[in-house]
C-alpha cells in the first residue's frame, strides 16, 4: 500500500513537472517573437514568474502573485511606448496564467486579499494585448473580450472551486465528528463493561474482607481469577480498538475517508446473539442472576447484521447500568423476541427487579447524562430503531429497544443459535 502511495505520488508530480516545462517552453517560443533580445528576455522573464506564481506554496502566493503582476504591467507600459512590437502575440501563456492567478486568489484567500488580487492580475491580463503591433479595430475587441468575459469567467470559477472546497471541507469534518463518535461509542461499550466488572468484583472482595469473613484460599482464587480474566478481555478490546485506529489511519493514507472508519457494524466486527449467553454468564458471576430468554422463532431466522451488533451493544450496556447503578437487584431478565403484533420489528427488553427508586446515578443516566445511553441510543437511530430507559412503575430499571428485522436492509447477515 505504501509502495502503491509512493509510486502515484511520483506519478503526480511527474505529470506535474512535464506540464510546467511544456508551459516554460511556450513562454521561451513566444519571447522569441519580440523585435529585440531585450524585450525577448523580458516577455520570458515575465511569462515565468506569472507561471512560478500558480506553483508557490499558499503562504507565498499573495507575494508573488502581486509582483508577477506588478511585472506585467510594467512590461506592458513599456512596450506599449516601442515603435517596434511583437506582431503576432502578446504572450497567451502569460495572458492564461495571469486569469488563473485571479482564480486562484478568489478560491483560496480572504475576501479582501482576493479582491485586491483579483484587481491587479485583471489590470495585467487587460492590458497584456497593447504589446502587440495596432490591429486596427481587433486589438480593442481582444481587450473587450478579455476584460468582459474572461476575467468574469475565470472569477466565477474561482468562486464555485471555493464553494466546492467549503463542502468538502464539511463533509470531511462530518466523517470526522462521526467517527470520533463511534470511537467513543465502541470505548465505552468493551472497555467501560469489563472495566466495570473489575470494579464490582473488587467492591465484593473488599467487602467480604471488611465484614470480617475468612475467605477460603479457593475463593480467594476464584475472585483473583475473575479479575484477571475482566483485566485481560478489557486488554484485549483496547488493543483490537488500537489496532483498528492504526489500520485506518493507514488506509486513509491512500484513499479519502467515505464513511465509517470501522466499517457498518463496528470496530469488533458482527456480534450474534450466540454471544449473548456468555455475556449474561458472565454478568452472573459476580451480580445477580441473569436469565437470556431467546424466542424460539429466531432460532433459525437470519439476522441482519447491523441489527445483530445493536442487540448486542443494548445488552451489554444494560447489564453494565445494573451493575454500576442498580440497587436491590435479585434477578435480571434479558428477553429477546418478535414485537407482538408486529413481525417485522425486534424487540430486546433488558429489566432488572431491583427495589423502589434508583441510585443518583441511575437518575442521572436515565436523565440522558449517561455517555453509555447516548451512544447507544445513537447507535439504535443508525439502524432505524427506537430505545426507552428508566424506572419502572413497579421498581427496578428497565431498557426496551425495537428494531427492524428488515430482510433486505444489510446484505451481511448471520444466522441466530437458539439460546
Amino acid at each position: 500500500m505504501i509502495s502503491e502511495f509512493r509510486s502515484r505520488f511520483r506519478f503526480r508530480h511527474l505529470r506535474r513537472g512535464l506540464a510546467g516545462v511544456a508551459l516554460v517552453v511556450l513562454v521561451v517560443l513566444e519571447g522569441l517573437n519580440a523585435p529585440y533580445p531585450a524585450m525577448a528576455a523580458a516577455t520570458m522573464a515575465s511569462g515565468v514568474l506569472c507561471l512560478a506564481a500558480l506553483a508557490v506554496p499558499e503562504r507565498l502566493f499573495a507575494r508573488y502573485a502581486i509582483g508577477a503582476a506588478a511585472v506585467s504591467c510594467v512590461l506592458t507600459v513599456t512596450e506599449a511606448q516601442l515603435s517596434e512590437r511583437p506582431p503576432n502575440t502578446p504572450g497567451m501563456v502569460e495572458l492564461g496564467a495571469l486569469l488563473l492567478l485571479s482564480t486562484r486568489a478568489v478560491r483560496r484567500c480572504p475576501p479582501l486579499r482576493a479582491a485586491g488580487l483579483v484587481a491587479a492580475s485583471s489590470l495585467a491580463a487587460v492590458a497584456l494585448p497593447l504589446r502587440i503591433e495596432l490591429w486596427d479595430h481587433y486589438l480593442g475587441d481582444l481587450i473587450a473580450v478579455i476584460a468582459v468575459c474572461a476575467v468574469p469567467f475565470m472569477v466565477v470559477v474561482g468562486l464555485c472551486l471555493r464553494l466546492y472546497d467549503t463542502l468538502r471541507e464539511r463533509e470531511r469534518e462530518a466523517i470526522r465528528q462521526a467517527q470520533r463518535l463511534e470511537h467513543a461509542r465502541e470505548l465505552h461499550d468493551f472497555v467501560a463493561h469489563h472495566v466495570t466488572a473489575i470494579v464490582a468484583q473488587t467492591k465484593a472482595a473488599r467487602f467480604t474482607a471488611a465484614a470480617g469473613h475468612t475467605q477460603s484460599p479457593e475463593d480467594l482464587d476464584r475472585m483473583l481469577a475473575q479479575i484477571e480474566r475482566a483485566g485481560s478481555q478489557a486488554l484485549g478490546s483496547m488493543r483490537a480498538m488500537v489496532t483498528s485506529l492504526r489500520d485506518h489511519a493507514t488506509a486513509s493514507a491512500t484513499t479519502r475517508p467515505t464513511g465509517d472508519p470501522a466499517g457498518p457494524h463496528g470496530l469488533h466486527g458482527l456480534r450474534g446473539l450466540r454471544d449473548l449467553r456468555a455475556l449474561t454468564e458472565r454478568f452472573s458471576e459476580v451480580g445477580p442472576p441473569a436469565e437470556l430468554i431467546l424466542a424460539p422463532e429466531l432460532a433459525d431466522r437470519p439476522l441482519p447484521a447491523g441489527i445483530a451488533t445493536a442487540v448486542h451493544r443494548v445488552v451489554q450496556e444494560s447489564l453494565t447500568n445494573i451493575r454500576k447503578h442498580a440497587t436491590g437487584v435479585r434477578r435480571v431478565e434479558v428477553r429477546i423476541g418478535v414485537r407482538p403484533g408486529d413481525p417485522e420489528r425486534l424487540e430486546v427488553s433488558v429489566v432488572g427487579d431491583g427495589q423502589s427508586g434508583a441510585s443518583p446515578a441511575a437518575e442521572r443516566a436515565a436523565e440522558g447524562s449517561g455517555y453509555g445511553l447516548v451512544g447507544l441510543a445513537e447507535r439504535i437511530e443508525a439502524v432505524n430503531g427506537r430505545i426507552t430507559a428508566g424506572l419502572r412503575d413497579g421498581g427496578g430499571w428497565q431498557v426496551l429497544a425495537v428494531l427492524p428485522l428488515d430482510k433486505t436492509a444489510p446484505e451481511e447477515t448471520i444466522a441466530c443459535d437458539h439460546a
